[in-house]
Parts: structure tokens; C-alpha cells; sequence
């Protein structure tokens, strides 16, 4: 068996060390968004040889993440099927990336089923093309950012703990105005949000928030999750205001590359199937994505 506890603030150290070991551009491995989540996936963590075991439980399902780390993997993953034989649930690896598929063929061949899990797929975006908006694609961006301009007296800050307030009343607003058919999911990504504002300082979160004039328009937040890429966490909007989501973006991303000139990638995480977040993601022309498989071993 594996020793796990559930996760908490004073595990942040040591996994943030493994997780920059594995240097993967995957939003699901760093440590905001395991903490982040916990309401809803109530994670179980803790490490084996050089490696970070995280075993979720989702609708009373639990399934482990791939193990990021360094050093040989094979071992692990075999500690991992054997805890998961002796607690007595299904072998299931979700997050896996297309990069750790050679791996699952070479230690399971054909004893193993792998899904392709689109919906969970993360976009990634070239830092400089957010910050530009250059190129004929991207024409429809730059007029949301002209009419955002014309129409209103803004600024864009660094988020600081005092803005949070200001933050919950703008999602307590935008979960409001949600329709029947967006409110999947949307109670879960609230917890994590709120769980970010408790949060903020202790798990050295960034972000930044976007004014016209005294009032609070737009939030977003994330953090540098590899040695060259940004996981923007969440982004909010009040959607009433022409061009407000994509002027918080093109801001933070240009103080991202001020602060972190390190960094080539943006993942702006998944869709989660939900169509108008797809239509969104896809309409910035994704340069790359992190293709995830959920993988079940069968004895």
C-alpha cells in the first residue's frame, strides 16, 4: 500500500518540487489546482520514490493521476495498481497525457482499455500571440479590444488581496446570470474560485483584475506551473460589457510576460464539453493541445 493523507496547505512544498520535475505543460498536476478542487475531488496525496501520487474521488469513484516526478515511473505505477487491488476499486489513471502512452502500451498492452477524454483536453496558446492579437485570425479580438477602448474608461491592476471582495460580488453576479443550460459544473468551479480568494496569498496565486472606472469588471488568476508555461486558472467577466473577456486576457497575459519572461505557453485548461467554452477556446486558435486519456487496467 501506498501511504496517502488528504491534501492540505503544508503538502504544497514538496509537491510543487515534483511537479517542476516533471515540467509538463498538463493543468492538471500543479498544485493550485489539486487544492483548488478538493471540494470537489476529495484528494488523497503522497509520494513514492521521486514521484507524486494523487488518488481523487469523484462521485464516490476514486482513480489516481498519473504520477509526475522524476526518475523510472514503471515501479510506481505497479505500487499504484497493487493499493488500488488491496482497497478494492478498478486500476483507473486519469490525466494521462499523449506523452505517457508509449509507457502505458510498453507495461499493459492489450490488458488495458484507454478513452480518449476530449472534453479534459487543455489549450494551450503562444504567450506572445495573447499579448499581439496579430494575424488575420485574430482580427475579431482586436475589434472586441477597439470597442472595449471607445466605449469605456479602464484600467487593468494586479489582483491584490483587497480586489477580493470586489471578486466574489462580480461571481456571485455572474453565477446568477447563468442559464439552465451552462449550469453544469458551474456549482463545483465556484467552490474552487471561492477556495482561490481564501486562498490567494498562501498558495501565491497571480492575477489581475480589469476597471471601468470604479467598478470591477473582469477577474482572472493563475500560476506558473513549468519552467516555461502559465495556467490561467479562472476568468470572469461581466459578459454585458463588450469586449471585457478579451481585454482581461490580453492584460494579464502582457503582465504574465513582464513578470515571467520565461514563459512561451498559456494553458487555459479545458472546456469541459460545454459548447459556448469550446466555441471561446477555439475561436483564439489553440497553438498546441494537451491531449488526455483515462487508461483502465484490467486484471
Amino acid at each position: 500500500m501506498i501511504e496517502l493523507h488528504p491534501v492540505t496547505l503544508a503538502d504544497k512544498s514538496w509537491i510543487d518540487s515534483l511537479v517542476l520535475a516533471e515540467d509538463s505543460p498538463s493543468a492538471d498536476y500543479n498544485f493550485g489546482n489539486i487544492f483548488l478542487w478538493d471540494d470537489s475531488f476529495h484528494q488523497q496525496v503522497g509520494q513514492f520514490e521521486e514521484r507524486l501520487v494523487v488518488m481523487p474521488c469523484y462521485e464516490e469513484k476514486p482513480f489516481f493521476a498519473w504520477p509526475v516526478g522524476s526518475g523510472p515511473v514503471a515501479a510506481v505505477l505497479e505500487r499504484m495498481h497493487q493499493h488500488a487491488k488491496a482497497s478494492g476499486f478498478p486500476f483507473v489513471l486519469r490525466g494521462v497525457t499523449g506523452e505517457h502512452l508509449p509507457t502505458v502500451h510498453s507495461l499493459w498492452g492489450d490488458k488495458c482499455t484507454i478513452e480518449d477524454e476530449r472534453d479534459y483536453w487543455d489549450y494551450l496558446y503562444s504567450a506572445e500571440k495573447l499579448d499581439t492579437l496579430s494575424g488575420k485570425k485574430l482580427h475579431g479580438k482586436r475589434n472586441h479590444i477597439n470597442r472595449f477602448t471607445a466605449e469605456n474608461d479602464w484600467r487593468f491592476t494586479p489582483l491584490s488581496p483587497d480586489d477580493l471582495p470586489a471578486c466574489q460580488v462580480l461571481l456571485d453576479e455572474w453565477m446568477a446570470l447563468c442559464g439552465e443550460d451552462e449550469r453544469d459544473g458551474i456549482d463545483e468551479e465556484c467552490a474552487a474560485i471561492r477556495r482561490a480568494f481564501q486562498y490567494y496569498e498562501a498558495l501565491r496565486l497571480e492575477g489581475g483584475a480589469l476597471w471601468v472606472e470604479d467598478r470591477l469588471t473582469a477577474f482572472t488568476i493563475g500560476e506558473v506551473i513549468s519552467s516555461n508555461t502559465f495556467n490561467v486558472h479562472f476568468e470572469k467577466a461581466y459578459a454585458s460589457i463588450n469586449g471585457a473577456y478579451t481585454m482581461v486576457n490580453r492584460e494579464f497575459v502582457r503582465q504574465i510576460r513582464r513578470n515571467h519572461p520565461e514563459i512561451q505557453w498559456i494553458n487555459r485548461e479545458d472546456d469541459t464539453g460545454r459548447p459556448s467554452l469550446r466555441q471561446s477556446k477555439l475561436s483564439y486558435q489553440p497553438d498546441r493541445m494537451v491531449e488526455k486519456y483515462k487508461v483502465t487496467i484490467h486484471e
